[in-house]
């Protein structure tokens, strides 16, 4: 069984070069099956650290983490010759980011935004499917994954409110 895709386009990118280390979220990309997953679980940590921080200083993380994404996805892309790679997760590490502003601390809540960023990043409800196959470059392989982080805050931030 293989851990890590012998995909020859993954193989066009480096751990060693921090753009691409960071498009293959910190390695997880790599995986053989389901990178998208693997890439919102390698996110679980830095959002675990960062909820330590101020709601200001999570959302200053949060935006940077957005915008630095449409370039680390769109020169991680052009390096492989494929658009929005399977292998490129940046997309969902700052997804489980937005999922998570302002998200009560504990193992229930993470699990719940897990789950239902990865809902709404498979499922890919209107708009999402429609930013996915319409919008191209750094910023397509970003936006949809950034508006199902979006629905997902949304459920997370409801179930807070509600229970």
């Amino acid at each position: 069984m293989k851990l890590f895709t012998q995909d020859k386009f993954v193989k066009k990118l480096s751990l060693a070069n921090p753009v691409h280390f960071l498009a293959l979220g910190f390695g997880s990309g790599k995986a053989a099956k389901a990178p998208g997953t693997f890439g919102t679980l390698a996110a679980v940590p830095l959002v675990l650290l960062m909820q330590q921080l101020s709601l200001t200083h999570y959302l200053i993380i949060t935006c940077i983490s957005m915008l630095a994404g449409f370039y680390i996805c769109g020169k991680a892309a052009q390096d492989m010759g494929v658009h929005d790679h399977g292998a490129i997760v940046w997309d969902e590490v700052v997804g489980l980011m937005i999922t998570m502003i302002a998200a009560p601390l504990g193992f229930m809540w993470l699990a719940l935004g897990f789950v239902l960023f990865r809902f709404f990043d498979i499922v890919k409800p209107w708009p999402i499917r429609w930013l996915d196959a319409k919008v191209h470059g750094g910023f397509g392989i970003m936006i949809d994954d950034v508006l199902a982080g979006v629905f997902s805050l949304i459920g997370v931030q409801l179930a807070v409110y509600y229970l």
